[in-house]
């Protein structure tokens, strides 16, 4: 059924130069939003990001994507110091951190009146701006489903929810929701907030049990609110005809062909933003101790990272960044010989380079300490033409579904990674075959349609339930 929806998150679709042209945005939660535009009437508010953007900020314009897809899109401007508090104080790091668990809690975080001041006069800010973005196309649109997304929006839907009481609003939390007791890490007005937040929504998404049934205990024990009825779990997926016309492109083509030219025998992959959750530097360690039991693999084996920079204005990103090269250096300097570097480590924006990496691992390393689902861990496999295997932590919302056939990893023992690769390296082709073959049959069969599809009947469970 086609439906209109108002889509609001922090990230847009296209991010626009002054010239005018627009350029995709990357990133997972960007990617898997535009599959809507194919199947729905889409408002989609976002942030006004660049110069560009901040031209166009204010008052919806028709927008149409490469395939022929049409919708509007509603960018919103911030005052620079309320966004800044917003995104690089409180969404991250705190949030983020909060969320993955990745505070060293003896230590940090200090919660002090500068913070204080960034949750009012940022976070509150920002998200009461996007509030009223959405009531004011919901004037012209009353009977659009709002659809909300992660953890930049926890206090916008109970905004919206006063202004237009019978409003239909749902939230997707694209990261992983951790116990209760973790986020006794926020005074009790913020984390109280953030819970009643959500709950403003009819309808909260999260990709797996796990999450979900954390966010029911946090509910219940922060809140003593009891929400499982409108609960849901819906793994993101992606558009695997997406991934296989980008496979054939000439840009991946033409990467392919360098990293062909270039591979050693055996190819281990990671490709993520550098990113603490990520787990990169352990990934390094697991890698050197691999090759410190396996001295025949040394000028055979190599490790390919292709990383994005991500938040490097923050300081805990710019830091482990820093920690990442360190890592993939001192590992290097050990191991070179005769022109072979076991590591390979490119930091760079280049999504052809991802997808030719993609086709070619005999190796997926996906070891984050959490993650709310990691599509990479989808996304590679669908277009790996080597019967690769995938190393995965049980702690990504991906194992829920494709545990049975990776390798499973946690992500704190790097003794048992080094272990995993050496498995997945040694595998029979018969084996590695039959677990990739699987990954991709599941992939194509639960696609990010499906996603949508179990959260909009659900949706439409929770309002016939109310109109009883």
């Amino acid at each position: 059924m086609r439906r209109k929806l108002i889509v609001v998150s922090n990230r847009g679709p296209v991010t626009f130069s002054r010239d005018g042209s627009a350029r995709r945005s990357s990133g997972g939660l960007a990617t898997a939003l535009r599959s809507l535009l194919q199947y729905h009437d889409v408002t989609w508010i976002a942030s006004a990001s660049s110069d560009g953007d901040r031209e166009r900020a204010g008052v919806a314009f028709d927008q149409t994507t490469d395939d022929g897809s049409s919708y509007r899109l509603h960018l919103v401007e911030h005052e620079e110091r309320a966004y800044d508090w917003f995104y690089n104080v409180v969404a991250n790091p705190m949030l983020w951190f909060v969320q993955h668990s990745l505070w060293e809690l003896a230590y940090t975080p200090k919660i002090d009146s500068a913070f204080h001041r960034a949750w009012r006069d940022g976070y509150e800010v920002v998200n009461a701006s996007f509030a009223a973005a959405v009531v004011a196309e919901l004037e012209r649109e009353p009977e659009a489903t709002v659809f909300f997304h992660d953890y930049h929006l926890y206090l916008a839907p109970p905004i919206v929810r006063r202004e237009r009481p019978d409003a239909r609003l749902m939230h997707f939390v694209h990261v992983p929701w951790p116990q209760p007791d973790y986020w006794r890490v926020l005074p009790p007005s913020m984390r109280c907030t953030i819970h009643e937040g959500l709950i403003a929504n009819d309808l909260i998404g999260f990709h797996t049990d796990r999450w979900r049934s954390n966010f029911i205990y946090s509910a219940r024990e922060l809140l003593g609110e009891d929400v499982t009825h409108k609960t849901v779990t819906a793994p993101i997926s992606i558009d695997p005809s997406e991934f296989d016309d980008l496979a054939r492109s000439e840009p991946v083509l033409a990467a392919e062909r360098e990293l062909v030219a270039r591979r050693p025998e055996q190819l281990v992959v990671r490709v993520d933003r550098t990113d603490p959750s990520k787990n990169i530097v352990r990934g390094f360690r697991a890698f050197e101790l691999y090759l410190d039991a396996h001295p025949e693999a040394r000028g055979r084996v190599g490790m390919l990272a292709l990383l994005d920079p991500s938040r490097q204005d923050i300081p805990e990103y710019a830091e482990y960044l820093g920690a990442i090269e360190r890592e993939a250096r001192r590992v290097n300097d050990r191991f070179q010989e005769q022109g072979w570097r076991p590591v390979d480590l490119r930091i760079a924006d280049d999504f052809p380079r991802s997808i030719a990496a993609y086709k070619q691992f005999d190796v997926l390393l996906v070891n984050a300490i959490f993650d709310g689902m990691n599509l990479v861990a989808k996304e590679a496999p669908v277009v790996n033409t080597r019967d690769g295997v995938v190393v995965l932590s049980e702690n990504a919302g991906a194992h829920a579904e494709l545990g049975e056939w990776a390798l499973t990893v946690n992500p704190f023992d790097v003794e048992g990674q080094a272990q995993a690769i050496h498995e997945a390296l040694s595998m029979d082709r018969f084996e590695r075959k039959r677990r990739l073959d699987a990954i991709r049959r599941y992939v194509r069969e639960h696609d990010v349609n499906e996603w949508l599809d179990i959260q909009f009947a659900a949706l439409d469970r929770v309002a016939a339930t109310a109109r009883r």
